[in-house]
């Protein structure tokens, strides 16, 4: 019996039938075989993040004690509302602030000079490139042990020097006036160079022509920062400065193992305050609002800055 015999638009039909069929069978296999790639990283990332913010959101809720974790009591908003009462929260918010707008400011400043200085083609610039880099790759422990024993009484390195040209003989991080400068300036120190690097590596990649440009134009150097880097670099300034803000804001292993943040909570920040109340004063819950609270201005923080930054 002979097979029925499709005419041309049945045929034409079947063939972007078939077509369509090929295509989303590939389609399937092509995303499935991505989703399955990236399946072990995402459950690890909501394994490691997601599942202890959501904890910590939950525990902030109770009462807990570090000493007996498998008692818990709802409270309910009571720990957020300790917080507005407690004047050693208010204390460490406004240093946390201090902190790290002065530190996140000077950063990006002396960064954005290293890069310019590094950009040039400068006899020597090689070797001040690769030694510029060496405060970034030393642990925090360490740099905060080079500097208490440069700045200690009596035989600190600082102290020494300040001596011989009558100067004072005193402890700088036991002074109440110059503990949380002291702490800025080891960030500063730091992360400086990490700033420096990226936006050097931003300035790079600007093509020559436009310089070349700008001086027929007759714009001289200045003209020139303002008009094609400081645009061209605005990307990874945005980058920097939230990366370094969240990091400041964060701030607890330099402060802690300086003044452990003393003396009289002078250098007490929300990191060390979170570290002091969940490990020392044993209350889960109440670091737990904290930490949340941490959260969620940097949260708000990083949303606004970026939206102002993509419509500027």
């Amino acid at each position: 019996m002979n097979a029925p015999v499709m005419s041309s638009a049945q045929a034409a039909w079947q063939e972007k039938a078939n077509r369509f069929l090929d295509e989303a069978d590939w389609y399937t296999r092509e995303t499935w075989v991505g989703y399955g790639l990236v399946a072990p990283a995402t459950a690890l990332m909501l394994f490691i993040i997601v599942y202890p913010t959501l904890q910590a959101i939950w525990i902030s809720f109770h009462q807990r004690s570090f000493l007996t974790p498998e008692e818990s009591t709802w409270v309910g908003l009571a720990n957020y509302g300790q917080l507005l009462e407690d004047p050693v929260f208010s204390t460490a918010f406004i240093h946390t602030v201090i902190f790290t707008v002065g530190a996140v400011g000077a950063m990006y400043l002396l960064g954005l000079g290293l890069a310019l200085l590094l950009r040039h083609n400068l006899p020597g610039l090689g070797l001040l490139r690769s030694l510029s880099m060496v405060p970034w790759v030393i642990p925090p422990v360490v740099i905060v042990i080079i500097w208490s024993w440069m700045l200690q009484v009596d035989y600190g390195l600082v102290n020494l020097i300040l001596v011989q040209f009558g100067g004072p003989n005193k402890s700088w991080f036991g002074d109440i006036n110059l503990a949380l400068p002291l702490v800025m300036m080891l960030r500063v120190w730091k992360d400086t160079p990490f700033v420096a690097i990226a936006l050097l590596a931003s300035m790079q990649s600007i093509p020559e022509e436009y310089y070349e440009a700008a001086r027929i134009d007759g714009a001289g150097s200045l003209e020139q920062f303002r008009y094609i880097t400081l645009p061209n670099i605005s990307y990874i300034s945005m980058v920097m400065i939230v990366i370094e803000v969240i990091a400041a804001f964060n701030s607890f292993q330099m402060i802690y193992i300086a003044t452990g943040g003393g003396p009289v909570n002078a250098t007490e920040v929300l990191g060390t305050y979170v570290y002091e109340q969940a490990f020392g004063q044993y209350v889960l819950g109440y670091a737990s609002a904290i930490g949340v609270v941490m959260l969620g201005l940097l949260t708000i923080f990083t949303a606004v800055y970026i939206k102002l930054e993509n419509t500027s």
